[in-house]
């Protein structure tokens, strides 16, 4: 159906709540006003959890909710033009950020107006970047699609982690915005290879590291897992944290499906690693917490894949969620440990 700024709250709720689509024809700063309080409506109508629920079945109705909610906020669309140029009164020019994630633009359609302000909010993290304590501060820009640096805790340990006694090789396996390879090459690395199956991150990363001036020591190829032959002084993998399956957008990024990239970093390290080497995983222990991942599982997979433990650098999460005690992941989340595990051919 088509709306206009006539169109209440209530009103948008019920239409897309039962599956019908608004088309809207008014204007770009109502929409979205109009998308929040449609959204905060749809928070008040949480459902209710049994106070004796696990924080397994908690884990498991946020997101069935999360995914309910960006279906029915969804359905507010927005009609698009050549060169994506939104056909409502004083929408913002979303050309450059659309081409820049999209590529040229196709046919003029529709876009949700939900997913037009995740481009812009995107776009303005790519044009100003993050900063990395790790980096001195310097900023690692995250195009979109790609998983921002914003966890600064790993990355930390990453730098203060003691290197093997011989680092010549080191090779980063899903690299993403390629922090961990700048990382490691401003520690003095001279030869990094940084991989990702993602054409968006490899072009993303290769950005960071020619503008932090890092690139002639990391070379850049597209591949899933390790390289197919070679060995390296040192190994880091930061898989999604979470196993599960992703849902939309940077889900990639925090679940990894049966824990498949976990398992296959650790039944592979071993033997790519020259005399000495170690090979460093960057973990979280959440889902063990949640009862997502049992207690035993990466001790299990380390002995299977023959690595020993040297050691394992902790700390505390940082980020705001660890604080919201409104959240019901909250005992989670505040308990929760980061670690850096450094592991050796047994």
């Amino acid at each position: 159906m088509r709306a206009d700024d006539t169109l209440g709250a209530d009103q948008a709720l019920r239409y897309t709540t039962q599956g019908t689509a608004v088309l809207w024809q008014g204007d770009y700063h109502n929409a979205r006003n109009l998308l929040q309080a449609v959204g905060r409506r749809l928070q008040k109508r949480k459902r209710r959890q049994a106070p004796d629920a696990s924080l397994l079945e908690r884990f498991h109705d946020g997101r069935q909710l999360q995914a309910q909610q960006a279906t029915i906020l969804g359905r507010l669309l927005l009609p698009v033009g050549a060169e994506y140029r939104l056909l409502v009164a004083r929408a913002p020019d979303i050309r450059a950020a659309a081409e820049a994630a999209w590529g040229p633009a196709q046919a003029p359609g529709m876009l949700p107006l939900r997913e037009v302000l995740g481009l812009i909010g995107a776009w303005q993290w790519q044009l100003r970047g993050v900063p990395v304590a790790a980096l001195g501060g310097d900023r690692i820009h995250p195009h979109y699609g790609v998983f921002a640096p914003t966890r600064s805790e790993y990355l930390d340990l990453v730098a203060r982690a003691p290197l093997p006694t011989q680092c010549e090789v080191a090779w980063d396996v899903g690299t993403g915005t390629g922090v961990l390879g700048a990382i490691l090459a401003r520690r003095g690395v001279g030869r990094i290879l940084a991989t990702d199956m993602s054409t968006t991150a490899i072009a993303c990363a290769r950005e960071n590291l020619q503008r932090l001036g890092v690139a002639n020591q990391v070379q850049l190829q597209q591949l899933e897992g390790l390289p197919a032959d070679g060995q390296a002084d040192l190994i880091v993998c930061n898989p999604p944290w979470l196993p599960g399956k992703p849902g939309r957008g940077l889900d990639s990024a925090i679940y990894d499906p049966g824990g498949a990239m976990l398992r296959g970093f650790l039944q592979e390290a071993a033997a790519r690693l020259l005399p000495n080497g170690e090979a460093w995983l960057m973990m979280s222990d959440l889902a063990e917490r949640i009862g997502l991942r049992a207690a035993n599982e990466i001790p299990e997979l380390l002995q299977a894949g023959g690595l020993a433990v040297v050691d394992r650098h902790d700390t505390p999460p940082r980020h705001p969620r660890s604080r919201d005690r409104s959240d019901p992941l909250h005992a989670a989340r505040a308990a929760e440990i980061i670690s850096l595990w450094r592991l050796r051919a047994m």
